[in-house]
């Protein structure tokens, strides 16, 4: 008589888990979802996305990080896409959509290996080959760039603002780009470092696009605490105060017996005097300007104004940070201690107000300031979160240019390179390993043919124009989509399209590094309270794809 065998249960029953082959291709179907819905905003010629949140305001956008980390993405997998866009933005600010795409079409191309028999961990063994491969030709094919070279560096600006809504005023805002990127650089040993949170942006609503400037100070969003005191003060020195000119309170429960109404007024006037004492010592220190990160009370403000000295208060630690390297003054938390040494230096500082809108505070005409301030400006509120998103990846493009020194040309000429130099270099490796290299490059194509896609040309005759180019010798040969040029494909490194190596580098790593972890995943166990997976596919659907 045999025994019935009973299953064993190792996990709870309300714990949903897939396994194996579901598991990869669930992955990858999320993973590629999330490539489908960033890949039209890719190139001049990519279209903008409205996000709508839930309490109704509005983002309308074609910059990938944005538009992913507003989406709520709940599939593991998808997450781990956003998770690289993020990386890609946080590291160089700009190229996420293209980590985005090529991790899409490296796990797409894997999937076809899959069907193959091929087991993942070739496939991951044969993508780290070519990722590795990929670094040591890019290099080989980037170019030196030195910060001399300007126009090159604008041209950089431009090509990263290229789509986004700012094309009529693209050479102004690049020139505003270099300048800023320029001015903050520090160069130590032949070793340059940029420090991109020195370069403030401040967003005010009016006028246009073409009236954002470059002020070399920073702009405070503060108005002066007394409407009595000058509204603008030059030759400025100023006290960076980080303590509050007000009494302090006691803490506690402390308490002060009065016994008399002549024991008040007089308990007053000490404290009133204590005040003054701290505004005469602001004043002999020959300061004519504070700025104060704490509170300034009634009766600081009543001599302050009375001693004609400008004065804001509850600025911004990060704001006060940026202060003190544009006017080279020190930040204070001991007034005893203020003397002229400590005080940072400006031609002018005024206050400026612009229609119904709170006054802001203009620190302006530093000496050599290692912090500066973009003030964008634009009709409506959705032009200026885009105009500086823009700002912001012109920024990172132009720093990460100049800290590793060398860019490539742009266009899809950079990936087409890429590609048959390592089809070139998967005819030496033995093995499967051949065929994951070989779909690894041809993984690079998603750029060019997205590029055309969106420009609404035939993908197909470009790629085969491209091939034939780069075959011949034109290793610089791809798209130019600009609205000031001709369309189709040319020079163009000659043609000013041009992104910094550091973007492709960065894109390549983080792409292959998250699609080799998605290959590697076979089981998927859904251990929250709820036991359930997302599917990660609700609401969205892949167009013209099985």
């Amino acid at each position: 008589m045999t025994e019935n065998k009973q299953p064993i249960y190792i996990l709870p029953e309300n714990i949903q888990r897939v396994i194996g082959r579901d598991a990869q291709r669930n992955n990858i179907l999320a993973a590629r979802l999330v490539a489908e819905t960033v890949k039209t905003t890719l190139g001049p010629k990519g279209m903008d996305k409205m996000l709508v949140d839930s309490i109704g305001d509005i983002t309308v956008t074609n910059d990938g990080v944005t538009i992913l980390e507003q989406m709520e993405i709940e599939h593991p997998a998808a997450k781990m896409m956003v998770e690289i866009a993020r990386t890609q933005e946080d590291e160089i600010g700009d190229g996420t959509t293209t980590a985005v795409i090529l991790a899409g079409k490296l796990l797409e191309n894997a999937e076809k290996l899959l069907d193959e028999r091929i087991h993942p961990t070739v496939i991951v063994r044969g993508y780290n080959l070519a990722a590795q491969k990929a670094k040591e030709i890019s290099r080989e094919i980037a170019i030196k760039i030195t910060p001399n070279e300007k126009d090159l560096l604008k041209k950089i600006a431009s090509t990263a603002m290229t789509g986004r809504g700012a094309e009529v005023s693209k050479d102004s805002l690049a020139e505003i780009i270099v300048n800023s990127v320029l001015q903050v650089m520090e160069k130590n040993e032949n070793i340059i470092e940029i420090d991109k949170d020195n370069i403030k942006i401040e967003k005010r609503k009016g006028s246009g696009i073409e009236d954002t400037e470059l002020i070399k100070g920073i702009v405070i969003d503060k108005s002066r605490v007394n409407t009595d005191m000058p509204s603008q003060v030059r030759n400025a020195k100023i006290a960076l105060l980080d303590v509050a000119l007000e009494l302090k309170t006691l803490e506690g429960n402390a308490t002060i017996q009065i016994t008399s109404p002549e024991q008040f007024q007089a308990f007053l006037d000490q404290e009133e005097k204590a005040i003054q004492n701290m505004v005469e010592k602001i004043k002999k220190s020959g300061t004519n300007i504070v700025i104060c990160q704490k509170g300034i009370d009634d009766v600081a403000q009543y001599y302050l104004t009375k001693a004609k000295i400008y004065a804001i208060r509850r600025v911004k630690k990060s704001d006060m940070e940026k202060l003190a390297k544009a006017t080279s003054g020190k930040i204070v938390s001991n007034i005893n201690e203020l003397n002229e040494n400590d005080l940072g230096k400006a031609s002018l500082v005024k206050e400026i107000k612009e229609g119904n809108d709170e006054g802001m505070t203009y620190v302006t005409g530093c000496d050599n300031p290692k912090a500066i301030t973009i003030l964008v400006r634009g009709g409506t509120e959705h032009v200026i979160d885009e105009l500086e998103r823009a700002i912001r990846d012109g920024i990172g493009d132009v720093a990460s240019s100049l800290e590793l020194g060398y860019i490539v040309a742009g266009g899809g000429a950079f990936e087409i390179e890429l590609l048959s130099k390592l089809k070139r270099f998967a005819t030496t490796v033995k093995g499967r390993e051949q065929l994951a290299i070989n779909a690894f490059a041809d993984s690079l194509e998603s750029i060019p043919r997205t590029l055309s896609e969106n420009a609404g040309l035939d993908s197909i005759d470009v790629l085969t124009e491209l091939k034939t180019r780069h075959e011949k010798g034109e290793t610089k040969a791809g798209l130019n989509l600009s609205n000031d040029g001709v369309i189709g494909i040319c020079n163009t490194l000659e043609a000013g399209i041009v992104e910094p190596l550091e973007i492709k580098i960065q894109a390549l790593k983080s792409a292959s590094e998250v699609a080799t972890m998605i290959l590697r995943i076979d089981d998927v166990i859904a251990s929250g309270k709820s036991g359930s997976l997302p599917s990660g596919t609700q609401g969205m659907e892949m167009s013209g794809m099985d």
